[in-house]
């Protein structure tokens, strides 16, 4: 069978994922990976900075996602696979810097290389603080949280998805944004 993303748009990340993990056709994955392939490009160039670089990257990233995704609970695709981008292109970046280490150990071309980063790592420390404070929100809270931030969905489509009615899903979000808020927080004072 042989599918095509267009037929397949209707079709929610989770809806895809549980079909591929009912017939084991990597054309779902396909499918949901044409979904975010630009979003993975623009991530890995980000961190790369080489064109070829981030599209083998990306390459890379679609066969981890295939031998991976089974082993994973993976209920917000999106960020599971950004996730999974950014630790890729991590690794790389960390090979890269061994590499260039063993070619010439001279301190000062690490030090440099380490402001440079240094945007880069504390952009990362801040996604991994908030993946940190959603997942100590209650379940309630970082559902419609995810929901409404990461996916983009209105209060009516998150109501229909969990069942929760207006007022559950406006009063979670609000609360779960003011968790997340005084989570982050106290992370950045445990950092200093």
């Amino acid at each position: 069978m042989h599918l095509s993303s267009d037929q397949y748009q209707h079709l929610s990340d989770q809806e895809l994922l549980i079909r591929y993990k009912a017939d084991g056709n990597t054309e779902w994955i396909g499918v949901l990976f044409d979904r975010y392939a630009l979003l993975l490009l623009g991530l890995c160039m980000k961190y790369l900075k080489n064109e070829e670089d981030a599209r083998d990257s990306v390459q890379q990233i679609f066969l981890k996602v295939l031998s991976e995704v089974h082993r994973h609970e993976v209920i917000y695709f999106k960020a599971w696979i950004y996730q999974v981008a950014k630790n890729h292109c991590l690794m790389q970046l960390r090979h890269r810097k061994d590499l260039e280490l063993k070619e010439d150990q001279v301190p000062g071309v690490a030090q440099q290389e380490d402001l440079n980063h240094k945007p880069h790592l504390q952009k990362d420390q801040m996604l991994d603080n908030m993946e940190r404070a959603l997942g100590e929100l209650n379940k309630e809270q970082a559902t419609t949280v995810r929901m409404f931030y990461l996916e983009k969905k209105s209060y009516q489509e998150i109501s229909d998805i969990t069942g929760f009615n207006s007022g559950q899903v406006k009063s979670y979000i609000q609360n779960g944004k003011r968790n997340l808020k005084i989570l982050l927080e106290k992370y950045s004072k445990n950092m200093r």
